[in-house]
């Protein structure tokens, strides 16, 4: 097996773990995206991480979508192609079996707790994935203000996402 073929293993065993952990979203795996592309495998580097994650988040389409840019640097368009099938395969397929048999359950105790326990978990995912970001961008007094501001505002006017990349990229010309 060449090493061209453990590239495409790798990205295919590590993202079909990671597809069956992805709880609340593909945004909440991103520390271990980042530890597997960036720390373990050297394929980019943690500001790169942060600004193609970026560029992702600005493109139509779903948050998954930051999964190919990861093969893609990793190896190419057919590393894009593996990494898509690893992530959205396994996690595709326990859906369906899965959704078959919680609608016979759908008033059942067990399937309520089930649903709100996993709702922390999801905030606590989410919340981590924030921090690797803002610490990846810089530990700088600006990079924190500007995060948290962003926090503020979020959760204040819950406006459309574009505006805080926009002014991310204006703020960035200016001052960074």
């Amino acid at each position: 097996m060449g090493e061209s073929d453990n590239i495409y293993v790798a990205l295919a065993l590590e993202f079909m773990l990671l597809s069956l952990m992805a709880v609340g979203g593909a945004n909440v795996l991103l520390p271990e995206m980042h530890r597997f592309a960036v720390e373990s495998h050297g394929w980019m580097t943690s500001k790169e991480f942060s600004e193609l994650f970026a560029l992702a988040q600005a493109a139509p389409g779903p948050n998954v979508l930051f999964v190919s840019v990861i093969g893609w640097k990793a190896a190419g368009v057919a590393g894009a192609c593996v990494a898509m099938l690893g992530i959205c395969g396994p996690s595709t397929l326990l859906t369906l079996v899965v959704a078959h048999y919680l609608e016979r359950f759908r008033a059942a105790p067990w399937r309520i707790a089930l649903q709100k326990a996993l709702a922390p978990v999801a905030a606590g995912l989410i919340l981590t994935s924030g921090i690797l970001l803002v610490r990846s961008a810089g530990n700088t007094a600006q990079a924190l203000l500007v995060s948290a501001a962003v926090v503020v505002i979020s959760i204040r006017y819950n406006p459309n996402p574009l505006w805080f990349i926009g002014g991310g990229a204006v703020l960035g010309l200016l001052f960074f």
